[in-house]
Order: C-alpha cells, then structure tokens, then sequence
C-alpha cells in the first residue's frame, strides 16, 4: 500500500518517529517528510540517515499554516508530535491544550484539505482514566479523532489511533534512567515497589502502527496486547543484567501517576474487538438522538473489565529480563 506513496510524521525526530521512519525507509515509500520544530534534531537525522528519501520540514502542530505547507502531496500521515512529560504538562496545561489537542485538530484539519488518505495519531495508556494534564489532553485528542471521522464520507480521509503503554528505553522512559542510576553506582530510584507497567518495544510499536495503516476504518482505536512487570521486578532484571546490586530507593508516587495503568477502559472493552494480537476499539457512532444517551442501555458495560497493566500477562524477574534482552539499547549498553 505504500509504494510510490509519500508518508508524513509529525514529531518526527522523537523515538517514536524515529522507530517508524527507520522502518518505512525500508519499503518501496517514494518519500517521508519528517515534520518538527526541532532544528538541530532534524540536521543531526540528517546527517545520520543521509538517505534522499527523506524531506524535513520546520514547523509547530499549533501552526496550521505550516502544516497546510508540508502536506501538500502526502498520501499518510503519523501524527506522534506532542507534550508527554507528565510534570511538564501538569505545570503548564495550556500547553498541552494547545499541542496535543489543538496541535491534532490541525494535523487533521490539513489532512483533509490536502487529500490524505488516512492519518494515525499516537496516543497512550494515559488517556484511559485520566488522572493528569498530558492524559487529559491526549484522551481528548482521542476524542476529536472520533469526532472528525464521524463527519467524512466514503473516500475521504480516514481517521484512527494507536494507544500504547509504555516503550521502553524509549526518551524520556525509566528504563534509560535505571541504567544511567546503575552504571553510575547509585541506588535505584522507585517509586512504589508494587506499581505496574506494560512493556512495549518500538519495534512492537512500529507493527501497531503498519496495522493500524492497513486495517484501520473511520474512528478505530487499536490497541497491543501487552505484557507488564512490576517496577520492583524491573529494576532487579536491569541490576542482574548489569551484573549489579544496587539498592532500591523508595521516593513515592509521583504527582499525576497511577498504580496501575490502563490501555482499554471497561466500557471500551464492552464494544472491543479481539484481534488475537490486537484489539480494535470502533468508534462509538451513536448520534444525538439523545434516547441513545439516556434511555437505551449498554448491559455488557456492567461485566466488562477493563485491561490493565494489574491484569494483563504479568512477568517475572527472569522473563523480564529476556524482555530486555531483545532490546538494542540494552545490548549496546551491556557492549559499551
């Protein structure tokens, strides 16, 4: 489906955006345009990648102007540019509001006048429940793909999502400061020894989104079935691996974290397809015939569960470990 074609990623010089690039680059796509703000990220891509294939474009999500520009001509779009700290986000929320909401209406906005087939936009594990600013924004975002698919028509733009949880190793994630804290001799920072997280390779998060590219109908959510460790059980493989004992420091939750987290809540799970590897989420197409809202009932809601990182396939210390193992950074590290 990609040959001849030409794909554009916003956020592209991010992990994410650098995973999926790396991978279309080896298909038969025409050109990728690699769209961010980051002048020095995008000369250094460069530099490394050296490949002809391959356009950068400067620009901000918040700019629809500058997207309308880098657009033009491009047949699929990945939306992964956003704000994804979480104490960034809770200190400054309005900036949140304006990349990741506003920043997805663009992206879709100028997808649809430029004539792109189909966009996917990133989201998170975050947005499940929200209980910080960055999952606000991105449950939000998540709802204005559903919105905006709701209003094409047959052949015209296709709207859709990829949720993930965690990637690990990827900027910004814990396991890079795990490694950093061990190498260095220092305890190991935790939060609470019985939180949970699921773990996702860029490479599983790559095959989500060529999925998502192929199967994706209006307003879809899909979703990786994945495996999750306790942070305690992390940070014991990363010290076997390394061949260290470096101590646990407790520090407490973090403000705007969860326990536990969520990639498909209960009353999604209600509706969601199972896929074998994946679940597709359809979007919910009720219209405002209020009946719809406040006299017919979904009964399945009250007997569904949702899928969490408590209950998903849990690993131990020792498959946690194999986990790591498959990862380049953590080869490259062990080799440094």
């Amino acid at each position: 489906m990609f040959e001849d074609k030409c794909l554009m990623i916003t956020g592209g010089t991010g992990s994410f955006g650098h995973a999926v690039l790396s991978h279309f680059l080896s298909t038969d796509v025409r050109e990728i345009r690699v769209f961010s703000r980051d002048e020095k990220k995008q000369e250094e891509m460069r530099i490394l990648l050296n490949n002809p294939k391959i356009r950068f474009y400067i620009g901000d999500v918040r700019s629809r102007d500058s997207l309308d520009q880098a657009m033009k001509g491009v047949d699929y779009v990945f939306h992964a540019a956003a704000l994804k700290q979480v104490p960034s986000c809770e200190f400054y929320p309005m900036e949140a509001v304006q990349t990741n909401i506003m920043g997805t209406e663009n992206v879709m906005l100028a997808a649809a006048a430029n004539g792109v087939q189909k966009v996917v936009v990133l989201s998170t594990d975050k947005a499940v429940y929200p209980i910080n600013a960055m999952g606000i924004s991105k449950a939000m975002a998540e709802r204005l793909v559903i919105a905006k698919s709701r209003m094409q028509q047959d052949g015209e733009t296709i709207f859709c999502a990829t949720r993930y949880g965690n990637v690990m190793a990827s900027r910004g994630s814990v396991i890079p400061l795990f490694v950093s804290q061990i190498e260095s001799g220092k305890a190991i920072t935790v939060t609470d020894l019985n939180m949970t997280r699921f773990l996702m390779s860029l490479e599983d998060s790559v095959d989500l989104v060529m999925y998502a590219y192929q199967h994706g109908l209006q307003g879809d959510i899909f979703v990786q079935k994945s495996p999750a460790s306790t942070v305690a059980d992390l940070a014991q493989a990363l010290n076997e691996l390394f061949g260290h004992e470096n101590p646990l420091q407790i520090i407490g939750t973090r403000h705007g974290e969860k326990l536990h987290e969520s990639l498909i809540s209960r009353e999604e799970m209600a509706r969601a397809i199972d896929l074998g590897k994946y679940y597709r989420i359809p979007a919910d197409n009720r219209d405002l015939n209020y009946a719809k809202y406040f006299s017919d009932g979904e009964e399945t809601i009250t007997t569904a569960e949702d899928y969490t990182s408590q209950n998903t396939v849990r690993l131990d210390v020792e498959k946690t470990k194999q986990l790591l193992l498959s990862l380049d950074y953590i080869k490259d590290r062990l080799h440094a």
